[in-house]
């Protein structure tokens, strides 16, 4: 690499780090924050109600997938909590690049096509996927700010092994997860 060239990259600024580093983070973390809310929301009213209308299979598939769902609001409003210290000038970015090595961004979700997915209920659909595209946001941003190694981004709804799934909700039905 030429002179020049290592001049021009350290000159670089990513439009993700651009964004988060900048007045232009707050959109981005009021919809994160929201997101956390309306599904905290949801689940201890109208989601708990719709819930034990749901068939056997519907009613284990949505105790997995809320359980799924609060673990990647989760980690998205610590990245996003970590975000705003280093934009706010709390913590300085290497600081919360130590810390955020902590959050995991590659919560998965069933496959669209299991059994009962059809059966959940709208709204609660549309806050997984919603959830599901913030994450994937958040998770670009976190590889063009930070680097490191690349999680590979699931395909349609997620790059899940069926059989863990099944465990996983075996688990959830009969109380050992």
């Amino acid at each position: 690499m030429s002179e020049t060239d290592a001049n021009r990259d350290r000159k670089t600024v990513s439009l993700a780090e651009r964004r988060i580093f900048s007045e232009s983070f707050k959109p981005l973390y009021d919809e994160g924050m929201g997101l956390v809310e309306e599904a905290a929301e949801y689940l201890d009213g109208e989601g708990r109600a719709a819930a034990r209308t749901l068939s056997r299979v519907a009613a284990t598939l949505y105790a997995a997938e809320s359980m799924r769902l609060t673990t990647r609001l989760m980690q998205i409003a610590s990245w996003l909590l970590l975000q705003r210290a280093a934009n706010s000038g709390e913590m300085t970015r290497e600081q919360v690049a130590a810390e955020k090595t902590k959050v995991r961004l590659d919560t998965a979700s069933a496959q669209e096509d299991v059994p009962g997915w059809g059966e959940l209920p709208a709204p609660f659909r549309s806050i997984v996927e919603r959830s599901l595209s913030l994450q994937a946001l958040v998770r670009r941003m976190d590889e063009q700010i930070y680097g490191g190694a690349r999680i590979e981004e699931p395909q349609g709804w997620a790059a899940s092994n069926p059989v863990s799934d099944q465990i996983t909700l075996l688990k959830t039905a009969f109380g050992g997860g």
